[in-house]
């Protein structure tokens, strides 16, 4: 299971309505994390490091990031974040 990381235009995020999508903040942290749902997220501010099995995957403020049901990863949050997301 990979996690897709992208970059995306302005007219990509208003096609898949990420300004409508639900807002989770966390500080500084680090915890284990399971994906029972894809979840798709758009990063509005942060910077985070997630290690899996198999890749180790960092990403930050406008990236559109991608998590596959069923992934068992561990966060690491380096800056504070504040990301948009979708279940599904």
């Amino acid at each position: 299971m990979k996690i897709k990381v992208e970059s995306v235009s302005e007219e990509k995020l208003n096609t898949l309505g990420v300004k409508d999508w639900p807002i989770w903040e966390k500080e500084r942290s680090s915890f284990d994390w399971h994906y029972s749902k894809d979840e798709v997220c758009y990063l509005l501010e942060g910077r985070v490091i997630v290690k899996t099995e198999e890749e180790e995957v960092e990403f930050g403020a406008g990236d559109l990031v991608t998590f596959p049901a069923g992934l068992s990863c561990h966060w690491k949050i380096e800056e504070d974040v504040k990301k948009h997301y979708k279940l599904g």
